[in-house]
């Protein structure tokens, strides 16, 4: 049934959570290893469980300030992006990726260029694409991809410029909604060089559209909608 993982922004970093992302995160390691093409995306929290899983060390990261923060993302340089998410974009599109706010970042968590690049543990699995900085000018690594396997880390929000309306801060710019749309096109692509084929029917019976998801916009907590599971 699954041909892709998104492992979501959150708060819990501990405890069966920890857990259960760890485990998929290996079996999605052994399908990509038996030449299953499976991506994965990590925003946010997830960004933070993958450095924290392949380091083994839940203390890799340190406090930042760049909570509900609109920024840019300065590219690594000679950064190639061929067969990356940022392959599609347009160079306009990466101009303002630069020079314009047109991400929303929320976290109280990171690491830093220096920091990552002294553990031998992730440079030996990712490659820096973008760093960002704090509220207190302090760089922090934004975006991050595997040397081999189809698998992007993402310290920043690319789906709420389209979808979050609750904080202001969120850019929703033509451009900005159009960066959402790049990165989860990216992701459908990936996804569809997987060889898994489930039945129609299963598909049909498992979409999302088959439960209604609950307005909470109104509270201004960030989530225009939840799905609520009981």
């Amino acid at each position: 049934m699954v041909n892709g993982v998104l492992f979501t922004g959150g708060w819990a970093k501990t405890g069966l959570y920890y857990e259960v992302v760890e485990r998929i995160f290996k079996k999605i390691l052994k399908k990509n290893d038996a030449g299953d093409h499976f991506p994965l995306y990590a925003i946010c929290l997830g960004f933070e469980l993958l450095t924290m899983i392949i380091n083994k060390d839940q203390n890799i990261l340190k406090s930042f300030n760049a909570t509900d923060q609109a920024s840019t993302l300065q590219f690594i340089e000679n950064t190639q992006i061929e067969g990356i998410v940022f392959q599609r974009y347009t160079s306009f599109q990466l101009y303002l990726h630069i020079d314009f706010d047109a991400i929303e970042i929320n976290r109280q968590y990171g690491i830093s260029p220096e920091r990552f690049e002294d553990n031998q543990n992730l440079t030996s699995f990712f490659k820096i694409l973008t760093t960002s900085a704090d509220e207190d000018n302090k760089v922090y690594i934004s975006t991050v991809h595997a040397h081999s396997y189809p698998m992007t880390a993402f310290q920043w929000h690319p789906e709420k410029n389209a979808f979050e309306w609750g904080l202001s801060m969120i850019p929703h710019s033509e451009d900005a909604v159009q960066v959402t749309k790049h990165v989860a096109n990216h992701l459908v692509s990936e996804a569809r060089k997987s060889l898994n084929r489930p039945p129609a029917r299963l598909v049909l019976n498992n979409l999302i559209y088959n439960y209604n998801p609950t307005y909470c916009g109104k509270a201004g907590k960030g989530y225009d909608e939840v799905y609520i599971f009981t």
